[in-house]
Order: C-alpha cells, then sequence, then structure tokens
C-alpha cells in the first residue's frame, strides 16, 4: 500500500454536522440573534413596532441571503475589517 498505512485506534468518525456552519433560519447564528435584540430593542424598548418589525424582517432577509452564497460571510467581513488590504483583489 502506497501511503495509506491503517493503524488500529487512530480512526474517527467525521459527523456533517461538526463542520457546517450553524444558521437560525437560513441565516448565521450570531447574526440573527444581533439582528432580533436590535429589532427587540427597537420594537420594545423604544415602542417602534413597525419599525422594529421592518429592521428585523430585511436584517434577516439580507443575511440569509449572503449566507446562501457564502455561509462564513460574517467571519470574512471581520477578517476584511481586522486587515483590509489582505483581501483587495
Amino acid at each position: 500500500m502506497a501511503g495509506h498505512t491503517h493503524i488500529s485506534g487512530f480512526e474517527v468518525p467525521l459527523y456533517r454536522a461538526l463542520t457546517e456552519p450553524i444558521l437560525l433560519a437560513g441565516a448565521p447564528r450570531t447574526i440573527a440573534i444581533v439582528n432580533g435584540t436590535l429589532a427587540a430593542a427597537l420594537g420594545l424598548g423604544l415602542r417602534l413596532w413597525i419599525v422594529g418589525l421592518v429592521v428585523w424582517i430585511a436584517g434577516h432577509a439580507l443575511a440569509a441571503a449572503a449566507a446562501r452564497k457564502d455561509a462564513s460571510f460574517a467571519e470574512v467581513i471581520s477578517r476584511h475589517a481586522r486587515y483590509p488590504g489582505a483581501l483587495t483583489c
């Protein structure tokens, strides 16, 4: 066998759930929680119900659309903010 040696005890199953990003209704979990918190603060705290609802729907729709293209877009944006010259074309 060229390069494929099997050593007993060094085999681990890799589950799909460990490699996929955690999404909440199609959007990354952290973005969805921040968006929901902001919308709740507007709707409940400031009593701007319609504005809070619009912010929640628009923010979640944008995050879900971005996650369809790249599920880890939030990490890419935060890394780009830290190192702005690293991701130029």
